[in-house]
């Protein structure tokens, strides 16, 4: 676990949020609209056809208004310029990687959410959000298609004397034919989100319904439930333990799943995945408990090697992946050497992507047909 404590993360994270392409000799378009993740109603921020983002915020007696992008602001800033009517307005100096963005105003020195904007749990807080366009975000559009039901549960949890919270995608039709038990996959978040990540950021329910509709996935459930990462402050990685969490999630969550909901309970239908940090909390506990998984999926969250696993027999599938701006042979060459060692094992690179959402929501609609094959 240590080589994947500190050094993992931070280059992960930090590799991720790059400065923005430098694309000053190209003409901004003004075809701007609306984000699709604004407040009702309102106008701004907003994106064009070619990925800039423009900003207004109203701070009338305000020095300085800037809008930092990416987690904790890791991915620049953008200087907004005082307008009319106590108005700050700006645009990014180049065009954004598609899909989601987390953002916080810095007003004189003090960091707000836009008003303008949804707000998304990231980076220890509730962040503003911003989409932009993708040229293949049909996966995981809002479609009239049957839908799939996400509910929280409040689970009992004597480890940390508390009820303890997790979100729970049920297939279409779950409620309908009851004489049905289903897999299930236990889908982790990052370090700074929670348990509302992969449906509110990841769209993961809106994938599955998609999927299910058009036949390329056989229903299985989702669990989301929060990792206990975030009293880890960014950094101090390396003091991260394991065991709390693997409690919770191996002798008190998936045993009351089993008993609430109508699963196949056994360790071949049953599935871990984890992006980044997650990624890092499903490797480790997949090695600790081979006897609960038997599917493995690591998005943008670190690799596997042969010797980590204890029991071939075991394992079913090893699912690798990562943005193109990460560090993408170091997942293929895992690989390799995964399917070498005679193990079922699966790459994904997400192109023109680093360490945020599009890679994977991305990755995600590559694993889930994997998952739970006869």
């Amino acid at each position: 676990m240590k080589q994947y404590s500190i050094v993992l993360v931070l280059v992960f994270i930090l590799s991720s949020y790059l400065s923005f392409a430098q694309t000053s000799q190209t003409a901004i378009i003004e075809d701007f609209k609306p984000s699709s993740v604004n407040q009702p109603g309102q106008e701004y921020p907003q994106v064009n056809s070619q990925g800039y983002a423009r900003f207004r915020i109203s701070a009338p007696e305000a020095q300085s208004v800037v809008v930092s992008l990416g987690l904790g602001g890791a991915k620049g800033g953008t200087t907004l310029a005082k307008a009319e009517n106590g108005f700050w307005m700006g645009t990014t100096a180049g065009a954004m990687d598609e899909g989601f963005h987390y953002y916080h105003v810095t007003v004189d020195g003090g960091i707000f959410n836009d008003p303008g904007a949804l707000n998304f749990y990231g980076s220890t807080r509730w962040e503003s959000g911003i989409e932009i366009p993708a040229h293949d975000q049909d996966f995981y559009a809002l479609k009239d298609v049957p839908h799939g039901n996400v509910q929280q549960i409040l689970f009992p949890s004597k480890s940390t004397n508390t009820s303890r919270r997790a979100y729970v995608y049920t297939p279409p039709n779950y409620h309908k034919d009851k004489s049905k038990s289903y897999p299930v996959l236990y889908l982790q978040h990052g370090w700074g989100e929670d348990e509302t990540a992969w449906s509110n950021q990841g769209r993961v329910n809106l994938i599955m319904d998609n999927m299910i509709a058009e036949g390329k996935i056989k229903p299985f459930i989702v669990v989301m439930t929060y990792g206990m990462t975030n009293e880890i402050k960014f950094g101090g990685m390396a003091s991260f333990k394991i065991e709390p969490f693997q409690t919770v999630l191996t002798e008190e969550l998936i045993p009351y799943v089993d008993t609430n909901f109508r699963t196949i309970a056994k360790q071949t239908h049953r599935a871990m995945a984890g992006l980044s940090m997650g990624g890092m909390e499903t490797k480790t506990i997949t090695i600790n408990k081979p006897e609960i998984f038997s599917h493995y999926a690591l998005l943008s969250g670190g690799i596997y090697k042969p010797e980590d696993i204890k029991d071939k027999s075991k394992v079913k599938l090893i699912f690798l992946s990562c943005g193109s701006k990460e560090r993408p042979d170091g997942v293929k060459n895992a690989v390799i050497a995964l399917k070498e060692a005679g193990y079922n094992a699966v790459s994904y690179v997400s192109e023109n992507t680093a360490h945020e959402f599009l890679t994977w929501r991305r990755s995600f609609k590559e694993l889930a047909p994997l998952l739970f094959k006869e």
